[in-house]
């Protein structure tokens, strides 16, 4: 059995197009913008209620390429990989 495992699948709209960008190591990234939403029906009012959750994406090399030339804002996208974090502080 696995001690642990960080897999993630998302679908979503693109929120912008991909920004396809080359490292200083020739490896190419193209960033995307996902939204991905819930939808559900408020139990007391009977009201439609959404939640949105942004996403930034990292696709690399050959993925990143294909991302660049075929996807554009609003495509719906299915999304597999991994998790990470990242955390930042700001003057405020």
């Amino acid at each position: 059995m696995a001690k642990s495992l960080n897999k993630v699948m998302l679908i979503g709209n693109l929120t912008r197009d991909p920004e396809l960008r080359t490292l200083q190591s020739g490896m190419r990234v193209a960033k995307l913008g996902l939204a991905v939403s819930e939808n559900w029906r408020d139990r007391t009012t009977g009201e439609l209620k959404e939640m949105v959750c942004f996403v930034d994406v990292d696709v690399w090399d050959r993925q990143a390429d294909l991302c660049a030339q075929y996807l554009t804002k609003g495509r719906p996208v299915l999304v597999e990989g991994r998790l990470r974090m990242d955390e930042w502080t700001t003057k405020e």
